[in-house]
């Protein structure tokens, strides 16, 4: 299985830490996790990046979120097919 994890909407303290409870369940599934970068923006311009329980370690204390975030895409209205990206 393969999930993908956006942080849209603007900023909320705990998202990092949020980012890396899922990661973390997730591994231990089995399952892949990809990062979607700036919420719908990255999903429409396919910026992502694979997560690992390597890649959230340490991120707990740092501001923000790791994925950066927005509110301005609007998927909808984009000219655009989605296509997958491999990392």
């Amino acid at each position: 299985m393969r999930i993908g994890i956006p942080t849209g909407g603007g900023d909320c303290a705990g998202l990092n830490a949020v980012i890396r409870a899922a990661v973390k369940t997730s591994v231990g599934y089995g399952w892949e996790v990809v990062g979607i970068e700036e919420a719908f923006d990255g999903l429409v311009h396919c910026r992502t990046r694979t997560l690992t329980n390597a890649s959230v370690s340490g991120i707990l204390h740092l501001g923000g979120t790791i994925l950066g975030t927005t509110n301005a895409a609007n998927p909808p209205n984009e000219n655009r097919s989605f296509g997958s990206r491999h990392d």
